[in-house]
């Protein structure tokens, strides 16, 4: 019997130096899409697929990060007294039951791989879900949902999957595919952004995954890789043969948000899918294209 997915990572601890000047005092993880932070929206979607374990791996000068989820006594006091009942609405999805949130530190930047390992001890024997915040994923079913799914379908190792432009394959971990029904694909190959001639397709992970502990053994050997760090691509492909493992093609739109353009993008269509703003946007959008 496959244990329950109750648990997910969130790397944070990037510097966000490509939105300098605005991250030079806040984290990027705390730029809004429309009215929430990026870690906001992640939390949300991993809450929607059963979680209830968080652990974000932050560096030095990412104290909102955690700020965030707590309880702000003062701010909630105040607008009782002003009866702002939609504004208290507003503050329940940042909002954690106690105890369920916790915090690593990524001493040195030695790759997403490295962040993953940090986490050891969180994760323990369980399944865990990694969300990377930078990924903005617009769909029905929350992305992680879909993942969470998949997992209680096949067991072993699901990511999200989604098909990039072969010369763009250098900006990714690439799959090597075997059976493909076309939503599952077997995964038989992992390989960290390989040359356009050299991928063995042009499905690419993006930043969602649901993983086996067994991860955890494969990085603890600090083995460098791509860019000369550890990569967690490489953990994930020494755990092919030995588990299940399988690419999803999940249902959404991805938004880069860790691109300038990404996450404009972004702003635009999560304001358009809000049926309290898109009669705005749309006008004023008129008046720029």
């Amino acid at each position: 019997m496959r244990k329950p997915l109750r648990k997910a990572v969130l790397p944070v601890a990037g510097l966000g130096t490509r939105f300098l000047p605005a991250t030079k005092a806040m984290a990027k993880e705390m730029l809004p899409v429309v009215d929430k932070p990026l870690i906001q929206y992640a939390i949300e979607e991993a809450r929607a697929a059963g979680i209830e374990q968080f652990c974000m791996v932050t560096g030095r000068g990412k104290t909102a990060l955690v700020e965030h989820f707590d309880i702000a006594f003062e701010l909630e006091a105040t607008l009782r007294q002003r009866n702002r009942t939609d504004a208290l609405e507003a503050l329940k999805g940042s909002q954690v039951e106690p105890g369920s949130m916790l915090t690593v530190r990524q001493q040195v930047p030695l790759g997403l791989g490295h962040a993953i390992w940090c986490a050891r001890a969180f994760i323990g024997d369980d399944p865990f879900a990694i969300l990377l915040p930078d990924d903005l994923v617009l769909s029905e079913t929350p992305c992680l949902k879909q993942l969470a799914d998949a997992y209680n379908e096949t067991g072993g190792n699901v990511v999200a999957v989604v098909e990039v432009p072969r010369e763009h394959t250098n900006r990714y971990g690439i799959l090597k595919t075997g059976k493909d029904d076309g939503r599952l694909v077997e995964v038989q190959g992992l390989v960290e952004k390989p040359a356009p001639a050299d991928a063995p397709s042009n499905l690419s992970i993006i930043g969602r995954y649901v993983l086996m502990p067994e991860v955890i053994g494969h990085l603890a050997k600090m083995e460098r890789g791509a860019g000369n760090e550890v990569q967690l691509t490489d953990g994930m492909a020494k755990l092919i043969g030995n588990q299940p493992f399988h690419g999803l093609r999940y249902e959404g739109i991805r938004f880069d948000c860790g691109d300038k353009a990404g996450f404009l993008e972004a702003q635009i269509a999560f304001a358009l899918a809000r049926p309290d703003l898109a009669d705005a946007v749309r006008a004023f959008l008129h008046k720029y294209v």
